[in-house]
């Protein structure tokens, strides 16, 4: 996955607020990226755009060589469900349908789907009692590793996620980390916006953003 000079531009009245600065960046596979900065640095605003679920105002992302940018949504959604996986910070299941439930219908869009997959997805996400339970029924980081678990059903190609280890335990995180990092060793390309230290120095790099623009990479 790479992205070209990426803008974005939010307006309220006359008032606008550049929430990404051209912002250029490559994914290769097999690598764990952390992307670190404060909240309201643009880290969500650059993952939705990546992911094509936002437009950037300029530049583009391409994926697995193909443009994701400015492409109708049918496209867009083509590409998310053969080669992206996704966590943002809301939104990430379909509140009438159980965690299992929800991994089964992202498995049955990539054409993916085993109950050995399921089933190791909510034990390394600390899930296996919530199979059963819908959102509403979930904690904040339950809910977010319920995302994850989804995200992580279709056996992408590329992962993007914000804040997969929030509110979670040391040991929930590791299991968790220590899973991302074995998808690595296998070719996935994993794209993490996060403020965990300990996410943080287990990456294989560090990109830090600040007010729209990455200052370090």
């Amino acid at each position: 996955m790479e992205a070209f000079d990426l803008y974005r531009f939010y307006h309220n009245g006359d008032d606008e607020t550049a929430a990404l600065r051209g912002v250029s960046l490559r994914l290769r596979a097999g690598e764990l990226v952390a992307l670190m900065g404060p909240s309201g640095s643009g880290k969500s605003t650059l993952l939705a755009c990546l992911a094509g679920l936002d437009e950037p105002d300029g530049g583009h992302v391409e994926v697995m060589g193909l443009r994701m940018s400015r492409r109708p949504e049918a496209a867009r959604a083509a590409l998310r469900a053969r080669h992206v996986g996704i966590l943002m910070q809301s939104g990430n299941l379909f509140e009438h349908l159980t965690v299992e439930v929800n991994m089964r219908l992202q498995m049955s869009l990539s054409g993916h789907s085993t109950q050995r997959t399921i089933d190791h997805l909510l034990d390394v996400t600390g899930l296996s009692r919530q199979r059963h339970a819908h959102p509403s029924q979930l904690s904040g980081g339950e809910a977010a590793r319920a995302g994850l678990a989804v995200a992580l059903s279709s056996n992408p190609r590329v992962l993007l996620a914000d804040e997969p280890t929030a509110e979670v335990d040391g040991v929930t995180e590791a299991g968790i980390l220590n899973h991302l990092m074995e998808r690595c060793r296998t070719g996935m390309a994993v794209l993490i916006a996060t403020h965990s230290k300990v996410l943080a120095s287990r990456a294989d790099h560090l990109l830090s953003i600040r007010d729209g623009d990455i200052i370090h990479a």
